[in-house]
């Protein structure tokens, strides 16, 4: 068991997995605008299984998807974090940045400002070589995203959990070494 690590950025709260996240998780996971560039929205209970997944990663590493809330008023409004993808990727091992937000929260800047903090913990604390994130090709908003965030384009890939002759199967990849973000 890890220390846990929690902080905050100046909006938002971000902090390891409570039993009360479950339905709005949930919500979140089936609104077909939120997974429109995953493969199919998640059921309760696929959500659920991925919510203690995310819990149980960060009891273990001390990091992990955290849960970003407003500080103003506690209101989940998805997650915000830092993951090892599969094994199976063509660029791991790596630690991916990765974000998903509840529609309403939108266009607020809430994923820039959680993914900003995530970067500093990532390369200040935790003390990572890199940093990756990847995304569906069609996906622009986060690619935009990625780019606002000095990651760089890496190429493109297929990615091997999405099902051959999907749309959703080519990916960018971008990067930010640790030497990039610091300078």
């Amino acid at each position: 068991m890890a220390e846990i690590i929690e902080f905050e950025s100046k909006r938002l709260h971000l902090r390891q997995w409570r039993r009360t996240d479950r339905e709005p998780f949930a919500a979140l996971n089936a609104d077909p605008r939120v997974m429109e560039f995953l493969p199919s929205p998640l059921t309760r209970t696929q959500s659920d299984a991925l919510a203690d997944r995310c819990e149980l990663l960060i009891q273990e590493r001390g990091w992990g998807f955290w849960v970003a809330e407003t500080k103003a008023d506690r209101q989940f409004i998805g997650f915000v974090g830092l993951h090892v993808p599969a094994p199976e990727l063509p660029f791991s091992p790596c630690v991916e940045i990765g974000w998903r937000l509840a529609f309403p929260f939108w266009g607020q800047g809430f994923a820039l400002e959680g993914a900003r903090a995530v970067l500093d913990v990532g390369f200040n604390h935790i003390k990572l070589p890199e940093i990756v994130s990847f995304t569906a090709t069609l996906n622009h908003r986060s690619r935009a995203l990625m780019e606002r965030l000095g990651m760089v384009a890496s190429g493109t890939f297929e990615h091997p959990q999405v099902p051959e002759g999907s749309a959703l199967r080519p990916h960018y990849l971008y990067r930010l070494p640790r030497s990039r973000y610091v300078a």
